[in-house]
């Protein structure tokens, strides 16, 4: 539907730039302010996830239908150690980070859609959708 927004992520401020590029993708297409920061939320939780567990990665934004709603589809990549158990990565409270383990559970729950794909050693790929209602 839309252009793609890539936004590289090797620093806090690019975390900064891939929330306000998100918000701003979601108030093209119809998002409340209130989706907007849920979309800007989950943004800021797979970029923390890219730094803190692979140094460097990206964030692609784009927008999607499925007539008649409209929706923002988040990607979070990186060439990190992958993760081990993605069932296990999902429930609250995991974490191998010493973090509160609320980045990819917090995100399953904002978001309407989460898949990730993750192999050791060569990354991770977590595709997140939110749609208008």
């Amino acid at each position: 539907m839309g252009d793609e927004i890539r936004v590289p992520i090797d620093s806090d401020a690019d975390i900064v730039i891939a929330r306000q590029q998100g918000r701003a993708l979601a108030e093209r297409i119809g998002f409340s302010a209130t989706d907007q920061t849920i979309i800007a939320t989950a943004i800021s939780e797979v970029a923390r996830n890219i730094i803190k567990f692979a140094k460097r990665g990206e964030i692609i934004l784009s927008t999607t239908m499925k007539n008649p709603e409209r929706g923002v589809v988040v990607v979070a990549r990186d060439q990190g150690p992958g993760i081990v158990d993605i069932q296990l990565a999902l429930q609250d409270g995991y974490s191998t980070g010493n973090g509160l383990g609320m980045g990819l559970p917090g995100c399953k729950r904002l978001m309407d859609e989460l898949e990730i794909k993750s192999s050791k050693g060569k990354g991770t790929i977590v595709t997140m959708k939110k749609w208008t209602t």
